[in-house]
């Protein structure tokens, strides 16, 4: 499959997984392994500060030679605490070998009920990042004049919501995320909402450049078997894509037609 490029770096792989919820440290690196993500999700905020900690041991049962660590700042209620946190990721990957690795995936979110984005504090800390050398993926709503206010200020991408965090409601913006796929010149990854793999197959489907989960496959009876449905969902989709899908039509249209 085509490689996506993110800032300056190639991936295999479409498919991001996140690293929270799981049940067993085991269910967390076998459900990495299988689902052939390269970029792996930690929210740095939710993590002790030694990486010698029995709760993010698994980060050091990891190949940090194929995988690629993306740092958020998950639990952040404003600008300043995203920011403080992405430093803090890029110590973290520091830690890991990665001294050259400076992207964050950027979570502003002031709301407790919905866990929303705040559109002006994600690009209040987008733009500090940026000028500070950061590789910046904007974590917001399905709305295609913040994705493209977000591209024009140097965001490496853009990552609408499908639906709320750890919802499993699917994609439930599929028109602006179509009108942000078909304006943004930068990936677009749909992030959060989605439950099953034939949504993330369908965000493929529509031209989406990846697509990040995380509790799909944390919570579900066989993380480690939902990691392996999700990575051959999300070819499944770009293939699909690629090859052009027909079009539809209001009537049937025999597949064996009479000469």
């Amino acid at each position: 499959m085509d490689k996506l490029k993110i800032g300056n770096k190639f991936f295999n792989s479409r498919l991001m997984l996140g690293t929270g919820k799981y049940k067993t440290i085991e269910d967390t690196t076998s459900s990495i392994d299988e689902s052939n993500a390269e970029l792996i999700t930690v929210a740095i905020r939710r993590l002790p500060t030694n990486l010698n900690n029995d709760n993010i041991s698994f980060l050091k049962e990891l190949n940090w030679q194929k995988l690629w660590l993306l740092p958020n700042t998950a639990g952040c209620q404003t600008a300043e605490e995203a920011i403080r946190m992405a430093f803090l990721g890029h110590e973290l990957a520091c830690q890991l070998g990665q001294e050259d690795n400076f992207f964050v995936k950027l979570e502003v979110i002031s709301d407790p009920k919905y866990l929303l984005p705040d559109p002006i504090g994600t690009l209040k800390a987008a733009e500090f990042l940026i000028k500070k050398g950061f590789t910046v993926l904007p974590y917001i709503n399905a709305d295609p004049m913040l994705a493209l206010h977000l591209e024009d200020i140097g965001c490496a991408t853009v990552m609408p919501l499908g639906s709320p965090i750890g919802s499993g409601q699917g994609i439930q913006n599929l028109t602006n995320i179509k009108i942000i796929i078909e304006n943004a010149k930068v990936p677009v990854i749909v992030d959060a909402g989605i439950g099953k793999p034939s949504e993330a197959a369908l965000a493929m489907e529509i031209g989406a450049d990846g697509v990040l989960l995380n509790t799909a496959v944390a919570q579900s009876k066989n993380p480690k078997q939902m990691a392996k449905a999700m990575n051959l969902a999300v070819e499944a989709g770009r293939l699909a894509y690629l090859s052009g899908l027909m079009d539809q039509k209001d009537y049937a249209n025999p597949s064996s037609p009479f000469l």
